[in-house]
């Protein structure tokens, strides 16, 4: 939902209510995760997609009548292989859609709406009809210098399901799955009882985005900032030639630093998410800055150059004092083998390889296994079953 957010926020600042159909729930290969939405304006505007396409239409109709109705309707889309027309999802999959209106008065979503800071969005999904569709709004807990921090304490939230019980039991898992930095499904008796299940609720975070590290002001620089904010990263390209590194030679890049690489990267905030691209393939640039790269916690750091210029590379990281086991991070030559040519595909290789590391998958062809497509790994298949 949160990637409609800046266009919601008009239609709700204006005054206009509009319906919100939201993913809670999928099975199988659906094309979307829980928490993937579509929005429909009174006058036939739509943003966003719950299926890729399959249902968009159907789910378009239920909008349209809860417009109408005021009255949330969950409905759930699958694959009916007696009807080959019938509404639902080619790809064999399931999921759940919840729709209801979004009120002028929601004081939850609005609260979500009205800024981009760290918040957990919780929406009862199942339960009594009078709690389906309720929203509250968990955000994380200031600090003394009233900034933004983990939440260590009571966080802040607006709005209700109308049970007192319920809404203390939400608050809490939901600041505990904020500060974790992850959604997911709760379940709780009608009254927030722990040990109950005929309540669910759909907790979607949005978390501060994970950075993309680009050292270089070169073309491939630019390819990959695009991909990059794509992707959901905060993009920053740093180099110590300022004569490269200008707003019109990276229009997408959201921060862009005139400084040596190294001393760059020693006073700014890394983490497990962030990912380190070294495109300088210059020794006086990149053995002090992967020094510092591999000795941090990134989750990833790679380099841009031939296997002779890796290869000369790594005897430096090693003469610089690079641990083998620290050396053993660094990817490089940088990439997936794509057989990519030119500053576009190799920036796609790049992009591949991130992903791929960040998911923990083998990256090899979907051809080649079996499976779910969506969520774990897909396992290499059994040829001998195949075969028989």
């Amino acid at each position: 939902m949160f990637e409609l957010a800046t266009r919601l926020a008009g239609w709700h600042s204006a005054g206009t209510p509009f319906a919100l159909a939201t993913v809670t729930a999928v099975r199988g290969s659906a094309p979307r995760d829980p928490g993937a939405a579509l929005a429909v304006h009174p006058d036939g505007t739509v943003l966003g997609n719950v299926s890729g396409g399959c249902v968009e239409a159907a789910v378009y109709e239920l909008a349209r009548r809860c417009l109408d109705t005021g009255e949330p309707v969950t409905e759930t889309f699958g694959y009916a292989e007696a009807d080959a027309f019938a509404v639902g999802l080619s790809c064999g999959g399931e999921l759940d859609v919840l729709v209801r209106r979004v009120n002028p008065g929601d004081a939850a979503l609005g609260s979500v709406l009205a800024d981009d800071d760290p918040v957990a969005l919780c929406t009862v999904t199942a339960g009594p009809a009078e709690l389906i569709g309720t929203t509250i709004a968990v955000r994380a807990a200031t600090g003394p210098d009233d900034s933004r921090t983990a939440v260590s304490c009571a966080p802040g939230a607006v709005g209700s399901t109308g049970s007192a019980g319920l809404d203390a039991a939400i608050v809490a898992d939901a600041a505990a799955l904020l500060a974790a930095g992850r959604g997911g499904v709760l379940r709780y008796g009608p009254a927030g009882e722990c040990d109950g299940d005929g309540v669910a609720v759909l907790v979607q975070c949005r978390v501060i985005p994970p950075r993309l590290l680009v050292f270089g002001a070169i073309d491939l620089a630019a390819q990959l900032c695009r991909l990059g904010r794509d992707l959901g990263y905060r993009v920053t390209v740093c180099d110590a030639r300022s004569t490269f590194l200008t707003p019109h030679r990276f229009p997408d890049a959201d921060e862009l630093v005139v400084d040596w690489p190294h001393r760059y990267l020693a006073g700014t905030d890394t983490d497990e998410r962030t990912v380190i691209c070294v495109l300088t393939h210059d020794a006086k640039f990149d053995v002090p800055l992967l020094v510092a790269a591999l000795r941090g916690p990134a989750g990833y750091v790679g380099a841009l150059g031939s296997r002779r210029t890796d290869a000369q590379r790594r005897r430096s990281l090693v003469a610089a004092g690079l641990r083998p086991d620290e050396l053993t991070r660094l990817r490089a030559p940088i990439g997936l083998d794509l057989g990519a040519r030119g500053t576009a595909e190799t920036a796609l290789a790049i992009a591949a390889e991130i992903v791929a590391v960040r998911t923990g998958h083998g990256a090899r062809p979907l051809s080649t296994l079996c499976g779910p497509i969506h969520g774990s790994a897909a396992r290499p298949p059994n040829r001998s079953r195949q075969i028989a």
